[in-house]
């Protein structure tokens, strides 16, 4: 248990001796000032309120009850019966000793979580639409992971539907001339919307890729053939940006649209067969009288169009049934954008009234904002086109190098670009993870890359100043021996953040929003910063234990900002 759990423990114990019936809740959260100690209990209040007492002596009751004997210092009733509660400095140098960031405490029940995120459609190039998505995403399950649950990453890709029957008719006719499939296809973007233009020009060849569309899903030999190649390429292209951004998508982990191709049937006949799909104008649709409109109007989900295809809804409704049944999951989490809440809801209702999904299971759509460009408006290219995330992540690197040399020009040339590398990659992905999930945001290229703020480069900075106070020491981080004594306020200050990492992690997990793990790791460097100014570690008056018990401090902490960086997908550096 972290700090606040042992709390909520024992007040609550207090409470049951004080006769408070079990299911009031303790209320114990970090008191917003030093002055009202490190954590306050306030579950007299509401308890007294129902039980008809006096709040400050309902509170004196639990007090009278409570042992916090080695663990707090004072205990003191406040205001209207707000009780104080003044940790022990010794016990929080003991639990601090025995801090270890990288092992997290076991979960009370560990569970399996499927994590459905990035999920580009093939045949494209991946853009900027889709890095929230990945980022977002992985962040989330590097900590569901790091917690102790069973993490099942699914990239649900868009390998099947209508533009791959245009695609293919292309590639065809492009193959026809004597081109060589892997040139025609270089470009992914480019062939893309060239195919597309063709569809638009020409009737026979759009009748001829809806025909191709038709033969796709029959089962093909050479349609299959040819969606294949385009299939390869495209996973090729995707897997080498998820290698740079540092994510821990593998192929392993791919699990397409094209998967569930055989269980579409079998989806519609259980729908039918459940009463929850009929026929409306040739198609088949489930109407949902849950999600109905202002006016009453059920909320219509096409299974099967009227010419015998299927949707997007009719393959989600798949993978969500072989997620609970095969997969078994506890949890399924996806990083969709806003714009698709409604599509997910209906889903989502369709699953559970169809038994698609046993019951336990919580089903979670986490959805995002947009990246937007400084003029407010979705982040586009200046000729106004879609930023490619590979053109993106270029830039990145060539503005961290240029300002890795302006910082530290005596750097060579391989340190710097890895260096570069390093501080590119973490501040395209920072600059989003800290921003709370469903908002939109604005992309700055200076604002991201700044050494001052909430930023990857000043985390990642605080990291590598770490680093060189041992260096200086001319010690290993993990040589440090001696015992961690807490005597100073900043060093307090800094103990308690620490300490709390844990709990802030399972906050994450449980709600999905990686700017909670941001904002503690800036105000942990903080913390640090103020105690390395307060608190000197080298200097020749201070004597050994305070020394080892500085060092030690300091050890934990960058431990501390390593992993909570490394589970943001960030890597760091021992020198910049």
């Amino acid at each position: 248990m972290n700090i606040r759990e042992t709390l909520i423990h024992e007040v609550r114990l207090a409470m049951t001796a004080a006769g408070i019936p079990p299911e009031l809740p303790a209320n114990v959260a970090t008191s917003t000032r030093p002055e009202f100690g490190d954590f306050q209990a306030n579950g007299a209040l509401a308890a007294a309120k129902r039980l008809k007492l006096k709040p400050r002596d309902l509170a004196a009751d639990i007090v009278a009850n409570l042992k916090l004997e080695g663990i707090a210092d004072k205990v003191e009733i406040a205001g209207p019966g707000f009780i104080n509660i003044h940790l022990s400095a010794d016990y929080l140098a003991t639990t601090l000793s025995q801090t270890n960031p990288a092992q997290a405490n076991a979960p009370a029940q560990v569970q399996t979580v499927v994590v459905d995120y990035s999920s580009p459609n093939l045949a494209k190039e991946m853009h900027v639409g889709h890095l929230r998505s990945t980022i977002i995403g992985d962040a989330i399950a590097r900590v569901l992971e790091h917690l102790g649950h069973t993490v099942i990453r699914q990239n649900h890709m868009g390998d099947w539907g209508t533009q791959f029957g245009m695609l293919i008719a292309e590639l065809e006719e492009q193959l026809g001339e004597g081109e060589k499939p892997e040139l025609a296809l270089g470009d992914l973007e480019g062939f893309y919307q060239q195919s597309k233009r063709h569809f638009d020009a020409d009737p026979a060849f759009a009748d001829k890729a809806r025909q191709y569309v038709v033969s796709l899903q029959s089962g093909d030999a050479h349609c299959l053939a040819l969606w294949q190649q385009f299939i390869d390429i495209s996973v090729e292209h995707s897997e080498a940006l998820y290698r740079q951004l540092n994510v821990t998508l593998g192929h392993e982990h791919i699990r397409p649209e094209s998967a569930y191709n055989d269980d579409l049937a079998q989806v519609l006949a259980d729908l039918q067969k459940a009463e929850l799909a009929c026929e409306s104008e040739g198609a088949q649709v489930v109407f949902l009288d849950e999600l109905a409109d202002k006016k009453g109007k059920p909320s219509p989900v096409i299974v099967q169009k009227s010419d015998g295809g299927y949707l997007y809804a009719t393959s989600d409704l798949a993978a969500l049934r072989y997620r609970s049944q095969t997969l078994k999951a506890d949890r399924a989490l996806y990083f969709i954008d806003a714009r698709q809440s409604l599509h997910m809801k209906q889903v989502f209702t369709v699953a559970r009234k169809a038994g698609f999904v046993h019951a336990a299971m919580t089903l979670e759509h986490l959805p995002f904002g947009t990246m937007m460009g400084e003029d407010g408006k979705p982040f586009k290219t200046r000729s106004g086109g879609t930023v490619k995330l590979a053109d993106l992540l270029v830039e990145a690197l060539s503005r961290a190098e240029q300002l890795i040399e302006e910082k530290n020009p005596e750097l060579d040339a391989p340190t710097r670009k890895e260096i570069a590398r390093k501080v590119g990659i973490g501040a395209v992905k920072y600059a989003d993870l800290s921003k709370t999930r469903t908002n939109d945001y604005i992309f700055n290229w200076d604002a991201m890359l700044s050494f001052e703020g909430n930023t990857a480069p000043y985390l990642q900075y605080a990291y590598s100043r770490i680093c060189s106070v041992f260096r200086k020491a001319e010690l290993e981080r993990g040589q440090v021996k001696g015992n961690i004594r807490i005597t100073a306020p900043q060093e307090k200050t800094l103990a308690l953040s620490l300490l709390s990492f844990d709990e802030i992690l399972k906050t994450v997990a449980e709600d999905g929003y990686p700017h909670t793990l941001c904002n503690y790791l800036y105000d942990l460097a903080s913390a640090y910063m103020s105690f390395y100014e307060h608190c000197p570690i080298l200097r020749s008056d201070i004597d050994a234990e305070t020394r080892a018990s500085r060092l030690q401090i300091s050890n934990t902490t960058a431990n501390t900002l390593q992993k909570g960086l490394e589970l943001l997908g960030i890597e760091t550096m021992e020198r910049m």
